[in-house]
């Protein structure tokens, strides 16, 4: 009877083993061509992420008003939020539209000129001389930032395409941010039944961890933004309301932001004289030491704080594949990388009672 059951047993353990194969084959098939897919929509992927944070960003304004004011429900709350960012960027618009639009053009100007000022200045040192050559041609400099702006868009490419990139952020940014559980649920069916329980704890954490860090992020933009033009002011150099929002703006982007405002603000400096400059750059460097110091402690302290390090890696990880719009959204993106890293891996699989970035408050 041994004998029977030899060969069948055989037979059993042989089609297991193929049966195996073929599952792995099939699941390294499907993760490729997921990878493949994520390539190849990375740029829709990335706008779906900015509706995302643009929606979290208004749920977090429409609770804390929802709170402060009393309000009946967190619609009312979101609806005012809605309205008053409406009246002021409508009414912010109309007052500065023309001088912003003024000192944009006079930038565009400015800056060519500027850089050859500074290629002659430095070919007055011999010592210098060298530098020159790092320094990009007037012309490569235009074809430079002519071949970034396709990777500094989304979805869409230039000056129609950002603003095509804006429309579909804040539309679908407000119809996530008014029925958010909507989307969540979906999400959740996708996961087996036993496991959707703990899938609603980490996009809740999720969430949480976003509107702090977006919260926070808020803050310091408005405050880098309102630094520069003001200090840029005090010091007599041109076009600082649109050097100040500049600045502002690629706040948002942390360590790296900073420098690349800078540079259009020190080389119209420049174009006054060496020691404007060095004034414009003591100013810089003053700004940035308040936010690292004073201002960023603070606001981690109630957002999110991300390890630096980190951060700055996936910035430079991100940058090499997805282009500027990758280096805009790596912190947002780092944020949700390690909340899912320590709730699924470090808590559901170690059993390590570890926090994530929001429960952090160092």
């Amino acid at each position: 009877m041994s004998d029977d059951h030899t060969p069948q047993a055989a037979d059993h353990g042989q089609r297991g083993f193929l049966h195996r194969v073929v599952l792995m084959d099939g699941i390294a098939a499907l993760f490729l061509l997921a990878l493949a897919a994520l390539w190849f929509a990375a740029d829709a992927l990335l706008l779906i992420f900015a509706c995302i944070l643009f929606a979290i960003l208004l749920s977090a304004l429409a609770r804390i008003a929802h709170r402060r004011l009393h309000l009946p429900s967190r619609r009312v709350g979101l609806a005012l939020v809605l309205a008053l960012l409406v009246a002021l960027f409508g009414v912010g618009g109309w007052l500065m539209a023309p001088q912003l639009s003024e000192q944009a053009s006079h930038l565009a100007q400015v800056v060519p000129t500027s850089l050859d000022q500074v290629r002659a200045e430095l070919g007055r040192y011999p010592r210098l001389r060298s530098l020159i050559d790092e320094l990009p041609s007037n012309k490569e400099l235009g074809r430079q930032l002519s071949a970034m702006v396709p990777n500094a868009g989304l979805f869409f490419s230039g000056v129609f395409g950002a603003l095509g990139n804006a429309v579909i952020i804040l539309a679908v940014g407000i119809y996530f941010a008014i029925r958010p559980q909507l989307y969540i649920n979906g999400l959740v069916t996708l996961v087996p039944p036993r496991r959707r329980p703990r899938a609603r704890e980490v996009i809740a954490e999720i969430g949480e961890t976003l509107s702090k860090w977006l919260v926070g992020k808020a803050c310091s933009m408005v405050a880098a933004g309102v630094m520069t033009a003001v200090g840029l002011s005090l010091l007599g150099v041109p076009m600082a309301l649109l050097l100040g929002l500049i600045a502002g703006l690629l706040d948002f982007i942390p360590y790296v932001g900073p420098l690349m405002a800078g540079v259009p603000a020190l080389l119209i400096a420049f174009a006054d004289s060496p020691a404007q400059a060095l004034y414009v750059l003591l100013l810089f460097g003053g700004i940035q030491l308040v936010q690292g110091y004073l201002m960023e402690p603070l606001i981690d302290q109630r957002t999110v704080a991300l390890p630096p390090a980190l951060t700055i890696a996936m910035q430079v990880t991100f940058g090499a594949v997805f282009g500027m719009a990758g280096v805009a959204l790596a912190t947002p993106l780092t944020a949700v990388l390690i909340v899912l890293v320590v709730m699924l891996y470090v808590q559901d699989v170690l059993g390590d009672d570890a926090r994530t970035p929001a429960q952090i408050k160092d």
